[in-house]
């Protein structure tokens, strides 16, 4: 199973659900090309694990890495940058940053 991310015409994440590729493909939940895997273990562009214990810690394997952040809803789908990026905060100053694909605060 995986995680996957319905995006609408202007690319924004409408929907997450978990799934199989295969169902994703079949059409049953609509347009396959509307639908994105992301990974809930990827943030900032980075994987992370989580122990028994519930400690998180970064992944020795990186390449597990998706799509810079683990899609919400509202986030749009960015795919020159191939990734998830958060609504733009509204409240204070912010700068994209281009390694993590998040708003960063000024």
């Amino acid at each position: 199973m995986a995680h996957f991310a319905q995006i609408d015409n202007d690319n924004i994440v409408i929907q997450v659900i978990v799934a199989e590729q295969d169902f994703i493909n079949s059409g049953t939940v609509g347009d396959p090309s509307k639908w994105i895997q992301t990974s809930y273990n990827t943030r900032l562009g980075q994987h992370w694990t989580e122990n028994e214990d519930g400690t998180v810690f970064l992944s020795a394997d990186q390449t597990r890495a998706l799509r810079k952040n683990f899609a919400g809803v509202g986030y749009t789908y960015d795919s020159e940058r191939d990734a998830f990026i958060p609504p733009k905060p509204t409240d204070y100053d912010t700068v994209f940053n281009e390694t993590t694909c998040i708003w960063d605060r000024i």
